[in-house]
């Protein structure tokens, strides 16, 4: 383990952006018997980025963190274009953090011209996000098993917050035998509840608003179901209902499946996951949460 929590006092983090240095600088960690946490980012860091650091510091000797944005997981009508993007803020929030090293390629480090070969995970990936977003969990499943392939660490720290991609990667992950531990962490969440997203930022003070009643649907449908309410179609009514209070949020959809899996419950009788997502304003946002 890390066992050091004062930042302050780590080495100077090193930016890199060749893929065979990352590899080679990972490789000498583990040879001199270091353990390696990966902390794969878009950028556009918060709090929930952050705290996957804190958590892979405190279990590996070395920290990488990765910095890129992805073009092949987002459609062709999708924000790319409009990604936020403060590399210089991004970096001094990581080096704030005691991260080791931080990993920014460019699109053709990550991308050979002539690139055709892509990750399909399968079922998994086949509902939920991925009918709103058909290439999205092909473009993920990719670019996280290259990242592994130039990284090869000992633990990779995912957030919560992102569920079905979780299960994508964790699936991935076993089919393909990567030798790699997942760590899911708690999702990071504002004041009012809303989880932490770099889309947030997306947001006008309305929208921002009006966002909460994500969280606010997900904290009544916990409620309902403590209260004694068994049946998944009448908590997503109860839900609709609440969200319905504010209307710059478009459903588009609330779903409630066995944990560690998308299989649809018919019943809540033991501990269940509720994903929703919807549009707020020009946004789309995802939440989850454990209920039962």
């Amino acid at each position: 383990m890390n066992g050091n929590t004062n930042p302050a006092s780590q080495p100077t983090m090193q930016v890199i952006s060749s893929g065979d240095e990352l590899r080679r600088s990972v490789r000498d960690a583990q040879r001199s018997g270091l353990s390696v946490g990966l902390v794969p980012t878009m950028g556009a860091l918060h709090r929930g980025h952050l705290s996957l650091l804190d958590a892979a510091r405190a279990e590996c000797n070395e920290t990488v963190a990765t910095i890129f944005v992805n073009p092949t997981q987002f459609g062709p009508s999708e924000d790319i274009d409009k990604y936020p993007c403060d590399l210089e803020s991004d970096l001094q929030l990581l080096r704030q953090h005691g991260c080791d090293l931080v990993f920014v390629p460019s699109v053709a480090e990550m991308y050979l011209p002539g690139h055709d070969t892509w990750v399909e995970v399968g079922e998994v990936a086949n509902c939920l996000e991925g009918l709103v977003r058909p290439i999205h969990f092909r473009g993920v499943a990719t670019i996280v098993l290259k990242l592994l392939m130039i990284a090869p660490a000992d633990h990779i720290y995912l957030g919560q917050k992102d569920y079905q991609q979780t299960l994508i990667i964790q699936k991935m992950i076993a089919d393909l035998n990567i030798p790699v531990t997942v760590r899911i962490c708690p999702t990071a969440r504002e004041s009012d509840g809303l989880a932490m997203s770099s889309r947030n930022s997306y947001l006008n003070a309305e929208e921002r608003q009006q966002a909460g009643a994500l969280f606010e649907s997900l904290q009544l449908a916990e409620r309902v179901a403590v209260a004694g309410e068994r049946d998944p179609r009448v908590l997503a009514s109860r839900m609709r209902q609440q969200l319905a209070t504010a209307p710059l949020v478009e459903l588009e959809y609330i779903a409630f499946v066995a944990p560690g899996s998308i299989t649809p419950v018919e019943r809540i009788d033991g501990p269940t996951v509720v994903a929703i997502a919807a549009q707020v304003g020009q946004t789309r946002l995802i939440d989850n949460s454990l209920i039962g």
